[in-house]
This record gives structure tokens, sequence and C-alpha cells, in this order.
């Protein structure tokens, strides 16, 4: 990852991290050896980053990691996109979004899991106040259509885990929201 994640003592116990320079991805071939799976979750924000900088984090680095894991050995790959996500759109996000699915798709891992969660509910480090705004609004929605608008990051990651559990159906699995609430309730939150 780009960073050190705090992690309890237990977790840390069995996660080994390794933190990479993503401009120079392909110096740390190494860290992406010997793993059946790899997840990823990598992105930004053209507000963040500009418009360049976004297409290189969420297009570029997501590819050239997919393509490192792959040589390395990896045979599942899992990938959150986005919600709409569609490489003919005409908005920047859903379109990079959109390409991306399809550059990893042709690595030609043996599986292919796509996750396209709506507005994720979680708590960010920085300030965002149009996102803040959304995700109030969208937790009482919430209430009404459980499944429609947002996703909890935490179900997001213990959807993920459950695809990788259950067996294979087919070479790309592709995940709208509905489904990946129905799969993140599968793992218990004690497993995360």
């Amino acid at each position: 990852g780009r960073r050190r994640l705090s992690l309890d003592e237990e977790t840390g116990a069995v996660v080994e991290q390794a933190v990479v320079d993503f401009e120079r991805l392909s110096e740390h071939a190494a860290a992406f050896q010997g793993h059946d799976v790899g997840f990823c979750c990598l992105g930004t924000t053209k507000a963040k980053a500009g418009t360049a900088g976004f297409i290189r984090v969420d297009r570029d680095y997501v590819t050239q990691a997919a393509e490192l894991a792959r040589a390395g050995g990896c045979t599942h790959f899992v990938l959150q996109s986005s919600q709409g996500a569609n490489p003919h759109s005409r908005f920047l996000y859903l379109r990079v979004k959109g390409e991306v699915e399809n550059l990893v798709q042709a690595v030609g891992f043996d599986r292919c899991t796509i996750l396209r969660p709506a507005v994720l509910l979680c708590k960010r480090q920085e300030s965002r106040p149009a996102e803040w705004v959304t995700q109030q609004f969208l937790g009482v929605v919430a209430w009404v259509f459980p499944t429609a608008y947002s996703v909890p990051v935490e179900r997001v990651a213990r959807a993920m885990v459950a695809c990788v559990l259950q067996p294979g159906e087919g070479k790309v699995k592709v995940l709208e929201n509905a489904a990946i609430h129905k799969l993140g309730k599968a793992v218990p939150q004690q497993g995360m």
C-alpha cells in the first residue's frame, strides 16, 4: 500500500504490510510475488489529484498492480470499482472506472471479481463537505432503501472476503450494490 496501517495486535500478527512507491511500482515486484488473491481498493478524487492524477491513480496504478500481481502468481483479483462504471460514460469518474475494469479483466486472471458499490459510507480523514452532506442524507435514505444508494465500507470489505471464500462462478463476476450488501452479510464482523 501507500502507507503502513495501524492494526490491532491480533491482526498485525497475521498481516504482512509492504509500503510501495506507486510512481515506481515495477521496482516493488517482489511485494506482489507468491499471493493467490489480490485485493485492490485504490482510488482518489479529481478534486484531490486533478484530472491527470485521478486517471494515473484510478486506472494506471490499478492496472500496473494487477499486472504485477498476475506475474507474481495471483489467480484471483478482487477490484473495488464503482456503481455506474462504464468505459463509454461522458463522466470522467465513471469512464475511468469502466476502463480500469476492462484493463484488469484483460490481465488474464483465472478469476476476477469486480465490486461496484454505490456511495461508500465511512469516516474520512480529509474534509469533503459535499460528500459528508451526501452521506448524512443517504444514511437516512438507507433506512427506507437499504441497498439502493449506499453501502458501509465494512460491508464492502466483508463482501470482498466472502467472494474469495466462495467457489468460483466463471472467470469474471461483477457484484452490484445489492449483491455487495447480501454477500457482505455472509462474513461475520468479528471475522474482519
